[in-house]
C-alpha cells in the first residue's frame, strides 16, 4: 500500500453546513443477527480487510480502579483486584465481564504522557503526539480512513457514535482534508432527514444530483480541491447510507443483546457499533463522557466502570464468536489517567505520568501486559512510553508502515507517527 499522499491544508473557514448539506438523506448499513451468522460475517470480514473499534472514555478513566489496581496500599482505594482468564493478569473488581475475556486482550500499564489538560490532552492522544505539533495532524480515525479507505462496503470509512448532537466533524481530517472527517451519529441516531421526501421521485432525484455535480464542478474551478472533494464525498456517502437506512431500526436488536449490552448510552452505542463493524465500516469510534472524577471518585468510577465493562465485554465476545476479532483492532483509552493521591474531595485529579490502556484483536498478542508502575502506582518503572509508541503499534497491527513511510502535506514531508517512537513489539503478533 502506498502510504505517501499529497494533501492540502484545511481551511478552517470552511462552512460546516456546506458539508452537512449532503447528509440530509442518509442512513447506516448494518447487519443484525445472532451467532448463526458467524460464518458468513467472518467471511465478509476477511474480504473487507481490517477495521478498528476505538472506545474513547472522555475525561480520564482511573487506572487504579480498572487496569492497574493497587489494593491495600496508600492510594489503592476501596476496590479489590480480581483474577482474569489470562494467567497472571489481575484487573479491578469493577470489570468482572472483561476479566472473562482478558485472554483475548492486552494491557499497557506504562503510558507516560505530558498533557494534563483536557483541551490539549484529547487532541494529543487522538493525534498520536506528532513531533511537529504546529501542524493540524489527522485524528487516528481519519488517518485509518485515509490509509484503509471504505473497503467494499461503500460506507463512510470513519463513523463516530456519541451522546448528544452529531454532524460531520471535518476537522478530524486535519491536513488530509475534510473528506476524511468523521460522520458523527449523535446519540447513535441516523442523520436528520434520513429518507428522501416522498414528493421527490427517483427521476427527480437523479436530475437534482446531476445539477449538483455540475455546480460542484464549477465550484472546484475557483476553490481548493479539498473543498469540492469533501462536498462530493459527503453526497456519495449519503447515497450509500440511504440505500441501507432500514438497518438503523433498533427494534431488530434481540432482547438478549439489549440485555447484554445495557440500555444506558454506552451500551446502546456499542451495540450500534457492532452493527457498523458488521456492515463494513472501517473505523468506528464510540465516545463516553463523564469520566472526570475530581470529586467522589469511588462512587463516580464505581458507577461508570460497570457501564463500560458490560458492553465492552459483550462486543469483544461477539466479535470473537463471529470470527471478526482477528480483523478488528479494539482499543479503549482516555486522554490521561487519574492521580494516585486522593484529593480532599475524595477524588482523583488528572495524571498523565503513569496510566493504562487496553487493546486486542487485529495484530495484537493475547493476554500480554507491557510496562509496570511502582507499588503505589505513582510512577512508571518499566517500559515507559508516550502515545506515539501506541500509534506506531496500532498502525503496524493494521499493516500500515508508519516507520519508513510518511505523509506529504504540500511539499512538507511529515512522519505518520512521532519518529521518536517505534512499534511496541511485545504487543504485536
Amino acid at each position: 500500500m502506498n502510504t505517501r499522499t499529497l494533501c492540502t491544508p484545511i481551511d478552517h473557514r470552511l462552512s460546516r453546513r456546506h458539508f452537512l448539506a449532503g447528509l440530509g438523506a442518509a442512513g447506516i448499513a448494518a447487519v443484525s443477527g445472532g451467532p448463526e451468522l458467524s460464518s458468513s460475517i467472518a467471511d465478509e470480514a476477511r474480504k473487507r480487510g481490517k477495521q478498528v473499534l476505538f472506545v474513547w472514555l472522555d475525561g480520564g478513566l482511573s487506572q487504579l480502579e480498572s487496569w492497574d489496581p493497587k489494593p491495600d496500599t496508600t492510594f489503592g482505594g476501596p476496590f479489590r483486584s480480581i483474577a482474569t482468564a489470562a494467567p497472571d493478569i489481575r484487573i479491578g473488581e469493577l470489570l468482572p465481564n472483561t476479566a472473562k475475556w482478558m485472554n483475548h486482550l492486552s494491557l499497557v500499564r506504562s503510558l507516560e504522557t505530558q498533557d494534563n489538560a483536557h483541551s490539549s490532552g484529547v487532541d494529543r492522544i487522538q493525534r498520536g503526539d506528532p513531533k511537529n505539533r504546529g501542524v493540524a495532524y489527522p485524528f487516528f480515525g481519519s488517518a485509518v480512513a485515509h490509509f484503509l479507505g471504505s473497503g467494499t462496503s461503500g460506507l463512510p470509512p470513519y463513523i463516530s457514535i456519541k451522546p448528544m448532537s452529531g454532524g460531520f466533524f471535518y476537522k478530524d481530517g486535519g491536513f488530509l482534508g475534510a473528506k476524511y472527517g468523521a460522520l458523527a451519529l449523535g446519540d447513535g441516531k441516523p442523520p436528520e432527514n434520513l429518507l428522501r421526501p416522498t414528493a421527490i421521485g427517483e427521476p427527480d432525484d437523479i436530475i437534482r444530483n446531476d445539477i449538483r455535480r455540475q455546480l460542484d464542478s464549477e465550484y472546484a474551478r475557483a476553490h481548493r480541491k479539498t473543498f469540492s472533494e469533501a462536498n462530493s464525498h459527503v453526497y456519495e456517502m449519503a447515497a450509500q447510507l440511504q440505500k441501507q437506512s432500514h438497518l438503523f431500526d433498533a427494534s431488530t436488536f434481540t432482547a438478549r443483546d439489549v440485555e447484554r449490552y445495557g440500555t444506558h448510552d454506552l451500551g446502546r452505542h456499542l451495540l450500534i457499533a457492532r452493527r457498523m463493524l458488521e456492515a463494513g465500516v472501517t473505523f468506528v469510534k464510540v465516545t463516553s463522557f463523564g469520566w472526570d472524577s475530581h470529586g467522589d471518585c469511588f462512587n463516580g468510577q464505581g458507577n461508570l466502570i460497570p457501564k463500560f465493562d458490560r458492553p465492552f465485554a459483550a462486543i469483544v465476545e461477539d466479535l470473537h464468536q463471529r470470527g471478526m476479532l482477528d480483523n478488528v483492532l479494539v482499543i479503549a483509552i482516555s486522554e490521561f489517567g487519574r492521580t494516585p493521591r486522593i484529593n480532599g474531595h475524595t477524588g482523583r485529579d488528572h495524571w498523565p505520568e503513569a496510566w493504562s490502556a487496553i487493546m486486542g484483536g487485529c495484530g495484537i498478542k493475547k493476554g500480554v501486559v507491557v510496562g509496570k508502575t511502582n507499588p503505589l502506582g505513582t510512577w512508571v518503572t518499566d517500559k515507559p512510553m508516550d502515545i506515539g509508541a501506541l500509534f506506531h503499534t496500532w498502525f503496524a497491527a493494521l499493516g500500515i508502515d508508519s516507520v519508513t513511510k510518511g505523509y506529504h502535506n504540500n511539499d512538507q514531508p511529515l512522519p505518520i507517527a512521532n519518529e521518536k517512537w517505534k512499534p511496541v513489539r511485545e504487543l504485536l503478533l
